[in-house]
């Protein structure tokens, strides 16, 4: 049975607050996520890692992204998580070796000849098992436990019933996916890209085949002549109203998947369920769930969001079908980078087209959402333009309220 909360001076307190793990793509991501709020971030290296797609770390900058961690008491997750062919064996022992000197917390993995490796090495960086190898009860849960494995990453198949048994009854540390994309086949068992494009999607080159449109025939007759082709697209998974019963079941990690999102998604989706989980950590019997946490992920580009399997039903209402429906409803157009206190001006990096009329709401893991007037935009050569319409641009507008580095902002629309 897993302690969750005590009573401390009358007041109950949970005193297992969850991991916030957040997935990063490059150097930039990985240090907005720690600014926003998780705990930690896992990242994929240049090798034996999927997500080919995504910018990926060379060993300098997973050292790099160690030592940044370390600032904020946050830790570095690598995935290792591709399933091993013989052309991918040369190099594992001397990759791993190398993670460990870097102060990597863990590796995440799914080949099983990787998770012999790094037990027999000896090293101090803990195995996880990825959620490739969809892990779904507790007997499985036992297996890799027994082989020395420190903690599970459970497939995104399980639902809140068997997550209760799983954490009910076992004792290693559970990882538990709360938002982003959902495999439309059992995570690490999909060949649809393999056959589609000959890319591997089990060694980090699927190329979703599934969201591809598709005609539909009987034999040779077209069925949806004249409408919009298929595709087997689920909607994206947040469970960001069930947080509080996941917090009191005592999962270990809670997970967010997207390596290969934006900086703005990021920031969005790690600061809203860090605030979540602190508000309700710190005074749980009191907590009140209020809808702003839900829209404040809309902001993010999403496709539509549904719970996946957390009900046990995985049914039609839970899949995009024909649509894609994939927006943002607020984009972003600004990061932070100073603030001149004197002047009461933001220095910013623009990122998408804004105004002098528009507005700005901006964001941060310091303080609520401000919306801005934009009255007045300076360039670099210090002339007032009109317009922001040079993305990367450094340029000055008046912020009466002050400002952090890396706060970020969308036009409000």
């Amino acid at each position: 049975m897993r302690n969750i909360s005590k009573i401390i001076d009358g007041k109950r307190v949970i005193i297992k607050k969850p991991e916030l793990l957040a997935p990063a793509g490059n150097l930039e991501k990985l240090k907005v996520a720690i600014r926003y709020g998780a705990d930690a971030v896992f990242v994929g290296g240049k090798e034996f890692s999927l997500r080919s797609g995504a910018s990926n770390f060379t060993l300098e900058d997973i050292k790099e992204a160690v030592d940044f961690a370390k600032q904020y008491n946050a830790t570095i997750h690598v995935t290792c998580n591709i399933i091993l062919h013989q052309d991918n064996l040369h190099g594992i022992e001397e990759y791993l070796k190398a993670l460990d000197r870097a102060g990597v917390k863990a590796i995440i993995v799914a080949d099983p000849y990787i998770m012999k490796i790094a037990k027999d090495l000896d090293l101090n960086l803990e195995v996880h098992v990825s959620t490739q190898l969809s892990t779904l009860n507790t007997k499985a849960i036992k297996f890799y436990q027994d082989l020395g494995m420190d903690r599970v990453v459970l497939g995104r198949e399980v639902c809140y019933d068997d997550l209760k048994i799983i954490l009910d009854k076992t004792d290693i540390d559970i990882e538990y996916f709360i938002h982003g994309a959902m495999c439309i086949h059992y995570s690490g068992r999909c060949m649809l890209s393999n056959y589609f494009s000959h890319r591997d999607a089990n060694r980090g080159g699927c190329s979703q085949s599934c969201r591809w449109y598709y005609d539909i025939f009987d034999s040779n007759q077209k069925l949806n002549e004249g409408k919009i082709p298929f595709s087997m697209s689920s909607k994206d998974m947040s469970l960001i109203n069930h947080l509080p019963e996941l917090i009191e079941l005592g999962v270990d990690s809670f997970k967010i998947e997207g390596r290969m999102k934006s900086l703005h998604y990021i920031a969005t989706v790690v600061s809203t369920y860090r605030k979540l989980i602190d508000d309700y950590c710190s005074d749980p019997d009191n907590f009140v769930f209020s809808e702003k946490y839900y829209l404040e992920l809309l902001k993010a580009a999403n496709r539509a969001l549904c719970t996946g399997f957390y009900d046990n039903q995985a049914d039609n209402s839970k899949q995009l079908f024909n649509q894609r429906d994939e927006h943002p409803t607020q984009e972003f157009c600004a990061r932070v980078i100073s603030y001149d206190k004197i002047n009461k001006l933001a220095i910013i990096e623009q990122r998408n087209y804004f105004r002098v009329g528009d507005k700005i709401e901006f964001f941060s893991p310091q303080h609520e959402n401000i919306i801005i007037p934009v009255t007045k935009i300076i360039n670099e050569e210090n002339e007032e333009v009109a317009v922001a319409n040079h993305p990367m641009e450094i340029l000055k507008i008046p912020v009466d309220i002050e400002l952090e580095e890396d706060d970020m902002g969308r036009k409000v629309i």
